[in-house]
Formats: structure tokens, sequence, C-alpha cells
């Protein structure tokens, strides 16, 4: 089954132009669907039937996985098989009938902007880590990056010139702007810190860990979690909070959604929409507190 899983997973770079992390995302989740058959004596994907695949997603809500990512692995699945009877490996899709779990939108997480404000001014030393940290925050919520996006970030995708980053998603590629704070910390940074840090000279990353290299995802996380602490905000944040509230401030300061689409890479503009929601629910809150007949 590894050879069919293998054989999608080149399909959807070569092919479909997907992102590394979206590879990496539909492998995970075809390995513990094989991980889970492998123990029925599954081995072949052609011997896999539509009850086998209930079963699976039995497994699943039994041991209580998020309806987020049931609905994930249930779309992996589905595309897998699709792929698999387009290339003739399998005669039938036997997840055809595979249903995803209703799952309820959540409004995000966001922070006020007096909140981010004091998040951004935590890192208020010259050392080599903070002036990176205080780069990292203010380019992160200047621009609304995925965490990913931003400790992948190279050098060569930095204008300072012109203040825009740009990132890179499989294919697509997207231009985002920034301003003059989070310009004056990045310029702080390569100035005086970035290349105290690097390991390797030759390294185009932007940004680095205290070792030299890159920065993990989990290591990003703990510094948000650091300095929201220091800052004094109570709620459970995370760096995608950070993206959140750049799009929930763009829009209640007046920007449209197919500009905050483009610079968040939404490939559907329908997922930003929410922001509007958003804003929409606090002018009524706003309205309700403060008119005499509210």
């Amino acid at each position: 089954m590894l050879k069919e899983i293998d054989a999608f997973v080149l399909y959807l770079h070569n092919i479909k132009k997907v992102s590394y992390n979206t590879e990496t995302s539909y492998r995970r989740d075809l390995c513990k669907l094989a991980a889970f058959l492998g123990e029925k004596h599954i081995r072949r994907a052609g011997q896999i039937t539509p009850r086998d695949l209930e079963a699976y997603l039995s497994y699943l809500q039994e041991n209580q996985f998020a309806p987020s990512t049931i609905s994930r692995s249930v779309a992996v699945v589905k595309s897998w098989f699709s792929y698999m009877v387009k290339e003739g490996i399998v005669q039938e899709d036997a997840a055809e009938e595979l249903k995803a779990p209703r799952i309820e939108k959540r409004i995000p997480e966001i922070l006020t902007m007096d909140e981010v404000a004091r998040l951004l001014e935590q890192p208020v030393g010259k050392s080599p880590k903070e002036l990176r940290d205080k780069a990292m925050l203010e380019l992160l919520y200047a621009t609304g990056i995925r965490v990913t996006e931003l400790i992948t970030l190279t050098l060569s995708r930095l204008n300072l010139t012109m203040n825009y980053i740009i990132c890179k998603d499989g294919s697509r590629e997207r231009m985002i702007p920034f301003g003059s704070k989070a310009r004056e910390a990045l310029v702080d940074y390569l100035e005086h810190s970035r290349k105290m840090m690097l390991s390797d000279s030759a390294s185009d990353l932007l940004f680095v860990n205290c070792s030299g290299g890159i920065m993990s995802r989990q290591g990003f996380w703990k510094l948000v979690k650091h300095y929201a602490g220091k800052a004094g905000i109570k709620a459970e944040i995370t760096p995608h909070t950070l993206r959140h509230s750049f799009a929930a401030h763009l829009v209640e300061n007046g920007a449209d959604l197919k500009s905050v689409q483009e610079m968040l890479g939404h490939s559907d503009i329908s997922t930003t929409q929410i922001y509007l929601n958003l804003n929409h629910n606090r002018l009524r809150e706003v309205y309700a507190r403060a008119h005499p007949r509210g």
C-alpha cells in the first residue's frame, strides 16, 4: 500500500504542484490509514472495501479525533481513491460514499489592537535573539503570513526598498507589503543580529534559531507564548492568532475582502469571509452596549 501512497504524493508534487506541507499532511493521513488496515491484514489498495473505510472512520471517532481532523482525513482518502481509479490502480472507488462529519465553523481567536501593541512591545533588549524576535513578531503581524512561511522565508524574497516579501505556496507566489514598523525591526535585525546568529554564512534563510539553523514551528510557538505572557495576555494564543488578528484588523479598518484574500493566500474568498462576519458581530456588540435602546 505504501507504493500507492508514494505514487500519489509524487503526483501531488509533480502535477498538482501542492506545497510541501500539503504533501506531508496527505502522506501522514494515508500512512495512518495504512497502519490501521495493516492490523486487519489488508496490505494492498485493491483490497480496501467501503466497509473498511467506514471502520476506519469509526475508529477515528471512537478515539475522539477532532471533527476537523476526521474531515481532512476523509478528504485525503477520497482524493487518493479518485487518483487511483483514474490511473487504473484500482477498479472501484471504495471512498465514493464516505462522508465526513459535519463541522461547526468556529470563530477564530483574535487579539485586540491594544493586545497586539503590547505583544509587539515585549522584545525590548538589543541582544541578537531579542532583535530577531522583534523582527519576526512585527513581520508576522504586518503580513499575516503562516508560521511555516515565516520560518522558511529567505533573504532573497525580502525587498526592503519597496517594503514587501514574496511567499511561495506550491506553484503560486504572492507579494505582501509591510509597513514602517516592521521595516525598522527588520533593518535592526539584519544590521545587528543575523550575521552573529548564522551557523552558515552562505545561508539564505532570513530568520534562524539560536543554533544558526532553521527554526521549528514549535520553537516559534514557544516564543509567541513567552511574549504573550510578558504582555499580560490571558488568552491562549498561537502564531496563527496573529494571522487572524492581521486579517480581522484590516477588515475592521476598511480593507476590501479581495485584497485580504490575496495577502492571506486563500484560494476561496469564502474562507476570508469569516473576518467580515467577525466585524459585523463586533459592530452589533458595540451597538448593543452603547445605544440607549440597544
